[in-house]
């Protein structure tokens, strides 16, 4: 182990990464910029790049049933931590990615990490992603977050994104692409809860490039106090394919969002619907669960954890 883990390590790790102790399988733990710890598997081979901070993560095909995680925490004030991962999923695989970051700030001094990850993912493979982003600490110092995520997709491969911002993360700007061959299917769900005077900025891009291509984008999303949520997707179809575009937000306190979804179709074929709904939570939820013997803050927590899982 290059970098020991504190409780406080410890206690970001199960809160991202769902992580207790060094997981089984291949992994990499990353700490203020430095390894804590990796292993490889027989097929998921993790190495450091020689170009950019970061490393490849390469799966074998036919690999299936197998989980890598790549968790990142932060708790040196004043850090900025850029890393670029890149995963080479070859055919028919079948596996599982878990990252995510989480900051843990005192001081008066921003902490930022920018995680650039770029996933290849070939023909017939299936990849489920899940990452999550926390930050906390009574200090008052940002705790910054900006992931950039790429996808590239071949014929028929499959993948679900689960993006998820947790609480305490004082800015974000997120930037998601994804480029679609014939008969590939991405369901790109993200969830983002912002309170006192935090900004999260969403801007997404998906070209559906091959016919049969399709995209499902789900944003679902608290903004609380002063916060400031913007989200920006766009949905390209240029064959024949489907893209459904959906955005819910709740809106509490003096909070703002504002939901910019766009489609352009460049194929007769394509077929693009886009949604979005924005509004408080509705009062006659929040006095069902009161009849059952909630508070109205109870009730109105209950709501929103429902709401965000």
């Amino acid at each position: 182990m290059a970098v020991d883990l504190s409780p406080i390590d410890e206690s970001l790790l199960a809160e991202i990464a769902n992580i207790h102790g060094m997981p089984k399988g291949a992994f990499n733990i990353r700490k203020d910029g430095q390894l804590v710890e990796r292993h490889s598997s027989a097929n998921i081979e993790i190495a450091t790049k020689t170009d950019n901070p970061g490393i490849d993560i390469r799966i074998k095909a036919g690999t299936k049933g197998e989980t890598v995680y790549i968790p990142v925490i932060v708790t040196q004030a004043g850090l900025k931590d850029v890393v670029y991962n890149t995963f080479y999923i070859e055919d028919d695989c079948d596996v599982t990615i878990i990252a995510g970051c989480g900051i843990h700030n005192e001081s008066h001094q921003a902490s930022e990490h920018d995680g650039i990850h770029t996933f290849y993912c070939g023909k017939n493979s299936h990849v489920k992603y899940v990452e999550k982003h926390y930050g906390e600490g009574a200090g008052t110092g940002e705790r910054i977050l900006n992931p950039v995520t790429n996808v590239v997709m071949e014929e028929n491969s499959s993948c679900e994104m689960e993006l998820t911002q947790l609480r305490g993360v004082s800015s974000t700007v997120r930037d998601t692409n994804a480029e679609l061959g014939a008969g590939a299917k991405l369901v790109l769900t993200e969830k983002l809860l912002t309170h006192d005077d935090q900004v999260a900025t969403s801007t997404m891009k998906v070209e559906l490039k091959g016919d049969d291509s399709s995209v499902q984008v789900i944003s679902r999303s608290v903004a609380q106090d002063n916060s400031k949520q913007v989200f920006n997707p766009l949905v390209i179809g240029e064959a024949a394919c489907r893209g459904h575009v959906q955005c819910d937000a709740i809106i509490m306190g003096k909070a703002k969002v504002t939901a910019i979804p766009g489609i352009e179709a460049a194929s007769e074929d394509a077929l693009l619907v886009h949604e979005a709904a924005i509004g408080k939570i509705a009062g006659d939820q929040i006095i069902k669960l009161m009849t059952l013997g909630l508070t109205e803050e109870e009730a109105e927590q209950e709501i929103l954890e429902d709401f965000l899982n």
